[in-house]
């Protein structure tokens, strides 16, 4: 099951916190929510889409906010890459 990829710090739950992530270009992977509402999550899936993020959908905002670890369903979420992870790549590698 491809929630399985959100059991890991490295992520955000929200629009707000997946729209920052994207525009500095630190998102690794969207997920987004089947039945959020298209007027909300479109303009991110198009922004990643265009940056070269992978998107996924996933049914409803109640297993993608439980995917995360929180109490409240989630229209978005994402994977992040950390400053000092192997990732990302650095001037000193």
């Amino acid at each position: 099951m491809p929630l399985k990829e959100l059991a890991v710090v490295n992520r955000v739950a929200g629009i707000r916190s997946v729209k920052k992530a994207l525009l500095a270009g630190t998102l690794k992977k969207l997920f987004l929510a089947g039945d959020a509402r298209r007027s909300l999550v479109s303009g991110l899936e198009e922004a990643a889409k265009k940056a070269g993020v992978p998107v996924e959908s996933v049914e409803s905002m109640i297993l993608l906010g439980r995917a995360c670890a929180i109490s409240r369903g989630a229209a978005a979420a994402g994977i992040v890459l950390w400053e000092d992870s192997p990732l990302r790549s650095s001037g000193d590698a």
